[in-house]
């Protein structure tokens, strides 16, 4: 597996290494070994699954108590998965970093704690999958606006009109909001 930097020196894109022949194709999706070396060390205690159809945007969503550290990847189909830095004392507060991660090209993406989090699917259906280092507290969860100004994400919009957002989404905090309440 090779891990590759990200404009944000926490944010990790992990490849994994294929290995193909004419029966189909094998690959190691996790190796906490390198993943340690890396300074991934994380204990992941929870998997979650979902799947969208094309234009969904899910997030972007972090948690201001237990935060969640999350290796996120593409099962089927395509995303573009997005990070943005909530971290009070981080020199990269209010940036972002988004990747492409697809069953094509295998890649998952590492995002420590401390991170709003989501993803625009770019392909008919995506089937999503994550890793997480801590439990979903509902009570504890925020949702950054996906539009935010101030961050000005490069969302790749060749959609028909904006995407598909859930209510609770549509109704999400500016940066200013979000970061004052990830201060706690």
């Amino acid at each position: 597996m090779k891990i590759q930097p990200t404009k944000i020196e926490d944010v990790k894109v992990l490849e994994p290494r294929v290995f193909g022949d004419e029966r189909g194709y094998f690959y190691e999706g996790w190796n906490a070994h390198i993943c340690e070396t890396a300074g991934i060390a994380r204990n992941f205690v929870q998997d979650n699954f979902s799947r969208s159809r094309k234009g969904i945007l899910r997030g972007l969503h972090f948690q201001i108590l237990h935060p969640q550290a999350k290796i996120i990847w593409a099962n089927q189909g395509e995303i573009f998965d997005v990070a943005v830095d909530l971290r009070p004392e981080s020199p990269t507060l209010g940036k972002w970093v988004g990747v492409r991660l697809s069953s094509e090209n295998r890649l998952r993406l590492f995002i420590p704690e401390g991170f709003a989090h989501g993803f625009l699917v770019l392909s008919e259906m995506a089937d999503v999958c994550y890793k997480v280092s801590d439990f979903w507290h509902p009570e504890y969860e925020r949702t950054l606006r996906w539009d935010d100004a101030g961050i000005g994400i490069e969302w790749p919009l060749d959609l028909t009109g904006p995407p598909s957002l859930n209510s609770r989404d549509a109704a999400a905090g500016s940066f200013a909001e979000c970061c004052k309440q990830a201060a706690g």
